[in-house]
C-alpha cells in the first residue's frame, strides 16, 4: 500500500533526535514529561504525493506526480486526447469522434473546462455561452415523483418544452432549443469600515425556439446555471470514506452553530442502488464514471453505455432523425462513446492532480488561515482528510490531503438560489436533484483556486460564475454562510489582505 512518505519519514527522524538528544539538560524531566513532537509540514502538499510541482497555466493539466506505471500513463493520455480534442456530427469517415448531437452544448469537454479548470459567465451583451449551462426541472410535481427524489431513485422532472437541460447548439438542420442573455445588476456592499466592493446580480434570458410550436417552458420550471468546475484532484475526492463525510451532516443544526450541511443521495445506474453522491454543484452524481457518461449524453449529445439514447424529446423529431455516429464496429456498441474511451475519460478525471502551494508557511498566509477558521469558513470547508486505499486506484489511495470541502449540500440563501423564468428565486423546500433543494449546493472544494484565473483569466466564482473575484464570492454567501459572510464585513483591511493571501494560496 502507499504511505505517506513524508509524514513517517518525518516523525520516524523527530522520534530518533529526541532519544538522540535524552542526556541534554531536561534529560532529568524526561521520565516526567511527553516529548514535544512538531507537526510536520506538509500541507503545501494539498493533494498529498500526487500533488504537481507546476504552477505554471498548465498547471491543472498534469497527471498525479506518483503515477508511474507505464499502462496507466497511457490511459491517461488517450483521456486527455479525447478530453481536448472535438467530436463531429454522425459521419462515415469518422469512426472515434462521432456522433456528435443532434443537439448540444459544447463538442469537446476542454472548451467548457477551459485547460481542466473552472469556466465563465459571459460578460453582459456577449454570447459565449460555451462554459456554462442551465438545468431545468418542474416544481409542481406528484407525491410520487416527490417520494421518488427524496428516495433517491428520481433526478428530478425535466421541463417539457427542452427537458432536464437547455442546449443551445445543435447540428446542421436540426432546431436548437433556445437563445440565451444576461443582464448585470450592480450591488454595492460596504464594510464596516467603509470599504465598498461592487457585484453583479445576473439575469438570466431564456427564449424557446420550439414557443411557436406550442412548446414553451413550464410555469413551474426552476433553472439551474452551472458553471464548468474544474477539473483537479477528483479522485481524490472520490475516496474519501462515506463514514468521513457523513460525521460532518447535521440536517437539524443540532449543535445550534447555524450550519445543517446535508448528504445527497443519488441513484447510480452503474449499481442500480442509491449512492453518496459526490460530484456536481448539486452532488448529484455518485462516481467520476457516471459523471463523465452524464455530461457526454447531456453536454454533447453523445450515448455511452449508461445513456444509450439521446435526450431528444418527442416533438423534436429533427433531433430524433440525426444520424448516430458509427460506435464501436470492434465490439459491436451501438452507443457512440466506447467504453475504452469513457472508462480512459473517468481515470483521466481521477488523476489530474492538485497543484503544490507556494507560500503556505508564509506568516500572512498563516495568519489568513487563521481568520478562515475565526470567522467560522471551515464549519463547511473542512481542510484535511486521509483517502481510503482503493486497488483501481493506487496512486491516490491513503493520502493526507487538504481540500477544503465537507462535500455536503449547504443551504446558501434566496440569492444564490435557482430561479424561475422571471428570475424569481426558488425555495429552501422545493426539490431539484434528487433531495437538493433549490437553494441548496455542495461546498466546492478550495484547492486551486489561487490558481483559477493563472489558469484561464476569465475564469470565474460561484455556480452561476457572477463572482469575478474571490472576494466577490464571499460577498454573496447568504442562508448557513450568513454570520461567517457578516464577520468578513468586520475585518479591517489587513485582516481582509491576510485572508485573501490565504485563499490565493490554496
Amino acid at each position: 500500500m502507499y504511505k505517506n512518505i513524508y509524514l513517517y519519514l518525518y516523525l520516524f527522524i523527530g522520534i530518533f533526535t529526541l532519544s538522540a538528544c535524552g542526556g541534554g539538560e531536561n534529560s532529568a524531566a524526561g521520565d516526567n514529561e511527553d516529548p514535544v513532537v512538531e507537526t510536520p509540514k506538509i500541507e503545501h502538499l494539498s493533494a498529498g504525493e500526487t500533488s504537481t510541482p507546476d504552477n505554471s497555466a498548465d498547471a491543472f493539466s498534469s497527471r498525479s506526480e506518483n503515477m508511474t506505471d507505464t499502462d496507466r500513463i497511457q490511459q491517461f493520455e488517450l483521456g486527455d486526447d479525447f478530453f481536448q480534442n472535438p467530436w463531429v456530427a454522425g459521419s462515415a469517415s469518422t469512426s472515434s469522434r462521432d456522433g456528435l448531437g443532434g443537439l448540444f452544448n459544447n463538442n469537446a469537454c476542454q472548451d467548457c473546462h477551459i485547460r481542466d479548470g473552472r469556466g465563465h459567465a459571459p460578460d453582459e451583451g456577449s454570447d459565449d455561452f460555451s462554459s456554462i449551462l442551465f438545468r431545468a426541472a418542474r416544481t409542481q410535481i406528484t407525491q410520487e415523483q416527490n417520494d421518488a427524489m427524496l428516495n433517491a431513485i428520481l433526478a428530478n422532472v425535466g421541463d417539457s418544452s427542452v427537458g432536464g437541460q437547455l442546449q443551445q447548439e445543435a447540428v446542421a438542420d436540426v432546431l436548437a432549443e433556445v437563445t440565451l442573455s444576461v443582464t448585470y445588476e450592480p450591488v454595492t456592499v460596504t464594510f464596516n469600515d467603509g470599504y465598498q466592493v461592487e457585484l453583479r446580480k445576473p439575469s438570466w434570458h431564456f427564449t424557446s425556439l420550439h414557443a411557436e410550436q406550442g412548446y414553451d417552458f413550464d410555469d413551474d420550471t426552476l433553472f439551474s446555471a452551472r458553471v464548468s468546475p474544474q477539473m483537479i484532484g477528483l479522485g481524490l475526492l472520490s475516496l474519501i470514506a462515506e463514514s468521513d463525510i457523513l460525521v460532518k451532516q447535521d440536517i437539524t443544526d443540532s449543535n445550534d452553530d447555524g450550519i445543517s450541511g446535508k448528504a445527497n443521495y443519488v441513484w447510480s445506474l452503474e449499481h442500480e442502488h442509491s449512492m453518496l453522491g459526490r460530484f456536481g454543484w448539486k452532488a448529484g452524481q455518485p462516481s467520476l464514471l457516471e459523471q463523465a457518461a452524464g455530461a457526454f449524453v447531456n453536454d454533447m449529445g453523445l450515448t455511452n453505455r449508461f445513456h444509450q439514447s439521446e435526450s431528444c424529446l418527442a416533438h423534436q423529431t429533427d433531433c430524433i432523425a440525426t444520424p448516430n455516429g458509427n460506435g464501436d464496429s470492434v465490439n459491436d456498441y451501438d452507443y457512440e462513446v466506447s467504453d475504452t474511451v469513457l472508462d480512459a475519460i473517468a481515470l483521466y478525471s481521477a488523476h489530474l492532480s492538485v497543484p503544490q502551494r507556494k507560500n503556505a508557511y508564509d506568516d500572512d498566509v498563516q495568519r489568513g488561515k487563521a481568520l478562515f477558521n475565526e470567522l467560522g469558513c471551515a464549519g463547511c470547508h473542512t481542510a484535511q482528510y486521509t483517502t481510503e486505499y482503493s486497488v483501481e486506484h493506487p496512486e491516490l489511495s491513503e493520502q493526507v490531503i487538504f481540500p477544503y470541502t465537507d462535500m455536503l449540500l449547504h443551504d446558501m440563501g434566496p440569492e444564490l438560489a435557482d430561479f424561475t423564468i422571471d428570475n424569481h428565486p426558488g425555495t429552501s423546500e422545493q426539490l431539484y436533484e434528487f433531495s437538493a433543494t433549490a437553494t441548496e449546493w455542495r461546498t466546492p472544494p478550495l484547492w486551486g483556486i489561487g490558481r483559477a484565473q493563472v489558469v484561464d483569466p476569465e475564469a470565474n466564482f460561484l455556480h452561476d460564475g457572477r463572482a469575478r473575484t474571490i472576494m466577490e464570492a464571499i460577498l454573496w454567501h447568504g442562508g448557513e454562510a450568513n454570520i461567517a459572510k457578516e464577520r468578513v464585513m468586520g475585518l479591517s483591511e489587513k485582516e481582509r489582505d491576510d485572508l485573501l493571501s490565504f485563499l490565493h494560496d490554496l
